[in-house]
């Protein structure tokens, strides 16, 4: 379904709109003051997205990256590294914050689908002593987004998890969409975030809120979370007039199969217009698409879809992304597909 104006936008899974009933809520929504913790709303997300992911306790956080920076500084040291797939998140789209705000320096290992093997874990420990950091930390992503939303299956995970517990190193995840790794994938939610010792999750991406993150973590971790949030200046007030569409979100999240779906006949479609065009079918609600597979190259389709009304962005040089969300359906779909159509 197109915004008002006609536009389907394939950008991102944030450009989507708060629904009638998130704006309802938010109209309704009680609130306090939640940097002197007296915000019923937020405190009721909270409870929710710590039982989702089945950890002890969650902060609601303005974005992902916030989260994700908390959750670095906390468990990591000024002066060590961190261990991450080389095209993680944290790592190259997160403008160096963690450099800037805690000192450290990444790791970095290649994987295909986001996946860190864990004898690259357990290296990356052994190797710290008179020249090379110390490790203080791995990092997961899941789904992976430059691999086009791919799943990082649970055993790999948990393979890597238990050589980085071995090593005595704790483990974050990047869990921004980590609902739709669930969907795809029929293994829960918290079952993924067993593997890490923090997780954090969007609000604001597929599940549709129009503001927000969650950090999850053990009580006394998100209790120092609390401060870290604060020194950043992410102390929200009134925050339960956003937090009201982030439960309606999360309450919500079972609709992302549809997205899936929706990417899906994208790729289909796409694939038999322009055979070789599609990168790998997809796992979860992304398409990417080769540039050099195409007539003209990315930019002459992206700027096509453009002139037809159909908005698409780049993941990395040369290869376009369609993001599906609850904006965009089979019938935008269906327009990528005539301009494709005629492109080949």
């Amino acid at each position: 379904m197109a915004f008002p104006d006609g536009t389907a936008d394939f950008r991102s899974d944030t450009v989507s709109r708060p629904t009638a009933e998130m704006r309802a809520a938010m109209a309704a929504a009680e609130v306090g003051d939640d940097v002197y913790g007296e915000d019923p709303t937020v405190e009721a997300l909270e409870r929710e997205a710590a039982a989702a992911v089945g950890k002890e306790a969650a902060l609601f956080v303005p974005s992902g990256t916030m989260g994700n920076q908390i959750a670095v500084h906390l468990q990591s040291r000024r002066g060590t590294e961190v261990v991450c797939n080389d095209w993680a998140h944290v790592r190259n789209h997160e403008r160096a914050a963690a450099s800037w705000l805690s000192g450290v320096a990444f790791r970095s290992v290649p994987g295909e689908g986001g996946v860190v093997a864990p004898e690259q874990v357990t290296a990356a420990a052994a190797q710290a002593g008179y020249h090379l950091p110390e490790v203080s930390l791995l990092v997961w992503e899941n789904t992976h987004n430059v691999s086009g939303g791919a799943v990082v299956p649970r055993e790999a995970m948990a393979a890597g998890t238990a050589a980085a517990r071995a090593a005595g190193i704790p483990v974050h995840l990047d869990g921004a969409r980590l609902f739709n790794a669930a969907a795809a994938s029929g293994t829960a939610a918290e079952a993924f975030a067993a593997e890490a010792d923090t997780v954090m999750f969007c609000l604001s991406k597929g599940l549709g809120a129009p503001v927000g993150s969650m950090l999850c973590g053990t009580g006394a971790l998100v209790a120092e979370a609390r401060e870290v949030r604060k020194r950043l200046g992410g102390g929200m007030r009134q925050s339960g007039v956003l937090a009201a569409a982030g439960r309606l979100a999360l309450a919500g999240r079972a609709r992302l199969a549809e997205d899936h779906a929706v990417a899906a006949r994208l790729a289909a479609a796409l694939e038999d217009r322009l055979p070789g065009a599609v990168a790998a079918a997809p796992e979860t609600n992304m398409v990417l698409v080769e540039g050099s597979a195409l007539p003209g190259g990315a930019e002459a389709f992206r700027a096509a879809l453009a002139a037809e009304g159909v908005l698409v962005g780049y993941i990395r040089p040369g290869v376009l992304r369609f993001c599906t969300h609850h904006d965009v359906d089979g019938a935008d779909a269906g327009r990528v597909a005539a301009v494709a159509a005629r492109l080949g």
